[in-house]
């Protein structure tokens, strides 16, 4: 049989003391609940000086505990804003650098067009405009100095017609596909341009050096009619050029004559004009076969 929860403490007198003991405890301990609970609605503020002290005993303590726990928050936020911060200076990077692309491509946009304002501007002051194209290749290392423009016998493009930029002039076609052509840049060693001094208007003749700049002589032998920085135009003699083209700028002087770099080159131009002989019975003389202007083009130029 199991035995009853509530057990009698029997004859036991330590039993009886105890348990009496008990009841006597339990009840001194509600009287004084009871009381304190009378005093604490009808006079809050009585046991404020004894709420004080406790706090007062209990401030070292709590203060101890709340900078182990500033330490401790302060340890693993200080971790995580160092991650935060790894983080979002890649982020910045990044962005950084779609910025910087975005601005780059915007500044070659913005180049382009005032590229493509001035050819449409030139072609409507040049009545025999024949094709306008864009340079697609040119020769920087080689002496010879060629350039590809994408327009060929499809859109009228000729063989000794002169090209042109925005800038100046680029040369004249020695070679046509028939969607591209090949360019002689006035920069080549076998380029002669017939020019005069923008400044004095004195006739000088243009001859390309193969490094990218133009040898200037004057007709006249004796003196060195040029200064640094002279413009150099075109003078329309020949027939093949068309007067007052800007060709090149003097940067420095010799015995005799001048070396200048020309005002427009295949890299500072992406867009080109071929024009119209400037007298027709000039292009006569580069009226060449078409088997042979062919043989003298790249292979990826006739594509």
């Amino acid at each position: 049989m199991a035995a009853s929860k509530f057990r009698r403490p029997g004859w036991s007198r330590r039993a009886q003391y105890s348990l009496f003991f008990s009841f006597v405890a339990l009840a001194a301990g509600l009287a004084l609940g009871l009381i304190l609970l009378a005093i604490s609605v009808v006079a809050p503020r009585t046991f404020d000086g004894l709420r004080g002290a406790a706090t007062d005993a209990t401030r070292p303590a709590a203060e101890a505990l709340a900078a182990i726990g500033s330490t401790v928050n302060g340890v693993f936020t200080g971790a995580g804003n160092y991650w935060d911060a790894a983080s979002q200076n890649a982020e910045l990077k990044e962005q950084r650098d779609r910025l910087r692309r975005q601005a780059l491509a915007a500044a070659a946009l913005e180049r382009e067009n005032e590229q493509l304002k001035a050819a449409l501007e030139l072609r409507e002051r040049v009545v025999e405009t024949i094709a306008a194209g864009r340079i697609i290749g040119s020769s920087h290392d080689s002496v010879r100095r060629f350039a590809v423009l994408s327009a060929g016998r499809a859109s009228g493009v000729r063989n000794g017609m002169p090209v042109r930029s925005p800038d100046g002039l680029l040369g004249r076609i020695v070679a046509t596909g028939a969607f591209s052509s090949r360019v002689l840049l006035i920069s080549d060693r076998s380029a002669i341009v017939p020019a005069r001094i923008l400044r004095t208007g004195e006739p000088v003749i243009a001859r390309g050096m193969g490094d990218g700049n133009v040898d200037l002589r004057p007709l006249e032998v004796g003196r060195n009619p040029f200064e640094p920085g002279d413009i150099i135009v075109t003078s329309g003699t020949g027939g093949l050029y068309p007067p007052r083209l800007p060709v090149a700028r003097v940067v420095r002087l010799d015995d005799d004559g001048a070396v200048a770099v020309p005002l427009a080159t295949p890299a500072q131009s992406s867009i080109a004009l071929v024009e119209a002989p400037y007298e027709p019975v000039a292009l006569a003389d580069y009226d060449a076969p078409l088997e042979e202007a062919e043989a003298t083009l790249p292979p990826d130029a006739l594509q």
